[in-house]
């Protein structure tokens, strides 16, 4: 099992701000993640944004990025500030 954090505005997209979901045998890296999610929560593509950004195990990475069960994986929306 892994633990998917949603930061943010992702947390309202989603409608949770956590979970914890056995990922499937066909999924192994960020990118086949962010399709797959994406796809089962009829999220219109809010996870495929290139300004989303992925952390897996507290560690900001770039897609396609190796992920397992045991994985935290949080999806972390552009932050502005002023």
């Amino acid at each position: 099992m892994a633990d998917i954090l949603y930061f943010g505005r992702l947390g309202d997209v989603t409608g949770i701000p956590s979970e914890h979901i056995a990922l499937p045998s066909n999924i192994s890296n960020t990118l086949q993640l962010r399709t797959w999610l994406d796809g089962e929560k009829s999220l219109g593509g809010a996870l495929l944004e290139k300004t989303v950004r992925l952390a897996v195990n507290s560690e900001i990475v770039a897609d396609p990025h190796p992920v397992k069960d045991g994985d935290e994986i949080a999806f972390m929306p552009p932050v502005g500030g002023g």
